[in-house]
């Protein structure tokens, strides 16, 4: 059997800056949500491009455009009256664009409406708020339109509609989304956009503040923080109906994980043996070649859930048949559609006997929108080479899907990670699954307790436990993490074990493919 071929289930999603030859295309979009408004003009663009090129954004699905986003700085001074969208964007020719300004000024965010739902505006808002961060900017203002507020308008108020969604008992397709991206209400404009008929012509203004400004005079010493938000499911193991309830299962945990506006989540080691509650029971031996025939469908739907909600998802590890045999193999699934897979490394003497599973040969380190991590699953993370490799190729956070059937099984995984925490200086993650799958011969019982592990010194969580959940429940945990913590760490920690290694003493070799790759 060849092997797996991942370009068939990834998508390439893209977040980059407009170009002139984006024209035809935004112009489409823009008819597309808002349908029968005046269309921008090419002129449009070329002034935009021409003055801001860096606050003109767009999201591209596969090639096609699905989204944009456009800005432009001004001084807030400048502008007592902010319900004048003609004259603070320009007619949208930005030709007020000032770059020594102190604010970011949101012009429109589009996005395709057959592809709401996959949370493209928050991408949009986060590339805004990385321009309004890197050139220190106190804010960014926007006036957001409410195309519910038409439903309503014999109702009510606008500023009862508006008061309404914010008590969360009306949605808006426009306010909900900007408060939920960390928006305040500023106020209420009458006749920002005459021709909105859905909005009455009546737009929101809204702000939000940019914690990290700091006045231009003054010298920062240390640099701002770098957050990582990672969720970690302690999936719940019981028998399903069918493949379709299995995908229930996911999105739900995902989409938490997508409210919490996470980075990552993390699901347990081989959770998909969930699905052999479908499959009638015959020799042990069969039960992994007949799960991987469902990873086709798990990839499918992971990949679809990582775009959907806005998330890079370490999807545990299912098994997958190739030429080699069965392998246990951990994915990756970035947000903007790619794929990576890491096979297991080391295969515990269950998995041998039980199932036949061959190991993998190659460490894989990720290169991700929040940093470069690396997969270990479950046994791999008790060889601390491996994690000595994954560190010096750049990893600062390891995952390690992890199932295990008793409390020994647990602490051995929980005992290791906490030990590769403190070698190198990183943030280990471990998630596993809870409850039973009765008469699954070698996946029956389950015992888990998820948590992120950090180094043990000052600055880090008392007992170097940034969070754990409660054993043996459902539940998904939910913690921060800062990368820039760990540089410091490692520069000026109480000790310092990854730096004061002695190289010139012992070294870990590490062959990949049959040659030598790299001796740390």
């Amino acid at each position: 059997m060849a092997r797996l071929s991942l370009e068939d289930f990834e998508s390439r999603l893209t977040v980059r800056k407009l170009t002139l030859q984006d024209f035809e295309a935004w112009n489409e979009l823009e008819e597309r949500c808002f349908p029968g408004s005046l269309p921008w003009l090419r002129e449009h663009l070329e002034s935009q491009l021409e003055r801001f090129p860096e606050g003109q954004i767009c999201i591209e699905l596969d090639g096609e455009l699905v989204a944009s986003s456009s800005s432009l700085i001004v001084h807030f001074g400048d502008y007592e009256e902010w319900h004048d969208w003609m004259v603070i964007a320009d007619r949208g020719f930005i030709r007020n664009h000032d770059p020594n300004g102190d604010t970011l000024y949101g012009i429109e965010i589009m996005v395709d409406p057959e592809m709401r739902g996959y949370r493209l505006s928050r991408r949009l808002y986060e590339e805004r708020k990385e321009i309004a961060t890197r050139h220190n900017l106190r804010r960014i203002i926007v006036g957001g339109r409410i195309p519910g507020y038409a439903q309503h308008a014999d109702a009510m108020s606008a500023s009862d509609y508006v008061h309404r969604v914010m008590s969360k008992d009306l949605y808006d397709p426009v306010l909900t989304a900007q408060l939920a991206n960390g928006f305040a209400l500023k106020g209420l404009i009458p006749d920002y956009l005459p021709d909105d008929s859905e909005s009455r012509g009546y737009a929101t203004f809204l702000e939000w503040t940019n914690l990290d400004y700091h006045l231009p005079h003054v010298h920062t010493r240390l640099r701002a923080v770098s957050n990582v938000r990672i969720s970690l499911v302690q999936y719940l193991m019981r028998g399903v109906d069918s493949f379709e309830d299995f995908e229930k299962q996911c999105e739900y945990y995902v989409d938490v994980a997508g409210d919490y506006k996470a980075d990552f989540v993390l699901f347990p080691e081989l959770f998909t043996t969930q699905l052999l509650s479908l499959i009638p029971k015959g020799r042990p031996g069969e039960a992994p070649r007949q799960l991987a025939e469902y990873t086709p469908r798990y990839l499918e739907l992971m990949a679809e859930l990582a775009l959907r909600y806005n998330v890079n998802v370490v999807g545990g590890s299912t098994f997958v048949q190739e030429d080699r045999g069965i392998q246990n193999v951990g994915f990756l699934f970035r947000r903007d559609g790619s794929i990576g897979r890491q096979s297991k490394l080391h295969i515990t003497p269950n998995e041998s006997h039980w199932w036949g599973v061959q190991p993998g040969d190659q460490l894989e380190v990720f290169d991700t929108d929040r940093g470069k991590i690396a997969i270990m699953v479950c046994y791999d993370v008790e060889f601390p080479e491996l994690a000595r490799i994954a560190v010096s190729r750049g990893a600062q956070i390891l995952f390690v899907p992890f199932n295990t059937n008793d409390r020994l099984g647990y602490l051995r995984v929980r005992a290791c990670a906490q030990a590769r925490a403190i070698e190198n200086q990183i943030y280990v993650a471990i998630a596993g699954c809870a409850g039973n799958l009765p008469f699954v011969e070698n996946a029956d019982i389950h015992y888990s307790q998820c948590g992120i592990f950090t180094p043990s010194d000052v600055g880090f969580a008392r007992d170097a436990i940034a969070a754990e959940s409660s054993p043996n429940i459902e539940t998904v945990l939910t913690h921060e993490v800062d990368l820039e913590t760990l540089r410091r760490n490692r520069a000026s920690g109480t000790v310092r074990p990854w730096t004061d290694r002695r190289t010139e003493l012992y070294s870990v070799r590490y062959r990949q493919a049959g040659k030598l790759d790299q001796e740390v």
